[in-house]
């Protein structure tokens, strides 16, 4: 009997050396394996030195440079609504919706997109400074896209923009744009010109012809900011984007600024634009060598009348179907771009001369325009 009791003393105390031991290894293996976030400290380490930065890149340079004279002259437009409030019948103004412009000149003309204040009822413009404004409309021309607003803000706080053209633009070259995008005010975002002579629909449907396409990303809320050029001038008026998500999406759009300061001087001068018709559809065309010779023209291209509107100003003329236009008022037409650039400078029911090419002869063709409605 006292031999089985030590036996079963025995036994526990082996049970519970082993026990001991596996304690043990199971400490052993977690102090082993987990992380200590202690080890490596070092409280007596030294600061590693700061390398220096050295020169700016020259690109680096040109763009904190471009961003610094243009964006006093970017705006943040609120658009505002007429609506009764949440809880009473009281009528007030609330916002509608953001977008971005630009300081056009001392008096205080700000430009924008058309869909920028479309349907509204006033609006805020906050100047580069911080300051609030509120804008009362020009004009627009929703075929263009474009709008023009006046603050009554001081000349010292209006930075007019720089403007530039968009005639002689590459592929390739530059492309900055600075606006508001999702309300973040003063963004800065940086391209090329990916393609030009892009055609996009405005609000009436309308084709906008010669439009610049951008990488530079074009956000909601960009609309009516500049596109810039390398040396900081305006090149176009930022208005939609290409993409299947509604996000940006590596394709956005800019009315060129020579159709932006068209409009803006029509909209100025009058408070709408009227443009002169002829009621043509035009496409250019190729002109061989020995034809131009013919012509005594030095263009290597002209524009081809498509189509004759019924009872428009060119039929009425005795426009044709295949005819070629080289000249309006003595000016190269070599392109459709040219034929709407000389038909800016034509008042409506003003008379001009178009010098046509038909049946291997050419001949002047006198048109009294109209008003394109």
């Amino acid at each position: 009997m006292d031999r089985d009791r030590r036996f079963e003393r025995h036994l526990l105390g082996l049970n519970a050396i082993l026990l001991v031991l596996v304690a043990a290894l199971a400490l052993w293996t977690i102090w082993t394996v987990i992380p200590k976030p202690w080890r490596g400290l070092a409280p007596d380490a030294e600061q590693r030195p700061v390398a220096a930065r050295g020169d700016l890149a020259d690109i680096e340079q040109t763009t904190i440079e471009i961003f610094r004279t243009a964006s006093p002259s970017v705006v943040h437009i609120t658009t505002l609504v007429t609506a009764a409030g949440p809880f009473s019948l009281d009528v007030q103004q609330i916002p509608q919706g953001t977008g971005s412009g630009f300081v056009w000149d001392k008096d205080g003309h700000i430009v924008t997109n058309h869909h920028v204040i479309s349907n509204a009822s006033g609006a805020v413009i906050v100047l580069a400074d911080g300051s609030n404004w509120q804008g009362r409309l020009v004009g627009s021309y929703p075929a263009k896209d474009l709008a023009v607003l006046v603050i009554d803000a001081p000349a010292n706080l209006l930075h007019p923009i720089t403007v530039g053209s968009s005639a002689d633009l590459r592929v390739g070259q530059m492309a900055l744009a600075i606006g508001n995008p999702f309300g973040l005010d003063q963004t800065l975002t940086t391209g090329v010109v990916s393609a030009l002579n892009r055609e996009m629909e405005s609000i009436p449907g309308r084709v906008i012809r010669n439009v610049i396409q951008t990488d530079a990303a074009v956000n909601p809320g960009n609309s009516g900011g500049p596109l810039l050029d390398s040396a900081g001038r305006l090149i176009g008026v930022n208005s939609s984007i290409l993409s299947p998500s509604g996000a940006f999406a590596g394709i956005g759009f800019a009315i060129p600024v020579e159709t932006a300061a068209w409009v803006v001087g029509e909209l100025l001068a009058r408070g709408r634009v009227r443009r002169a018709l002829l009621g043509i559809a035009v496409h250019v065309q190729p002109l061989p060598s020995r034809l131009a010779a013919k012509f005594g023209v030095t263009q290597r291209t002209c524009v081809a009348v498509a189509a004759v509107s019924d009872g428009s100003p060119a039929a009425q003329a005795g426009l044709r179907t295949g005819d070629l236009i080289l000249e309006l008022s003595n000016q190269p037409i070599a392109n459709p771009s040219a034929l709407h650039r000389a038909l800016r400078r034509v008042s409506p029911s003003e008379r001009v001369s178009l010098r046509v090419a038909r049946a291997g002869a050419t001949q002047q063709i006198e048109v009294m325009t109209r008003e394109a409605a």
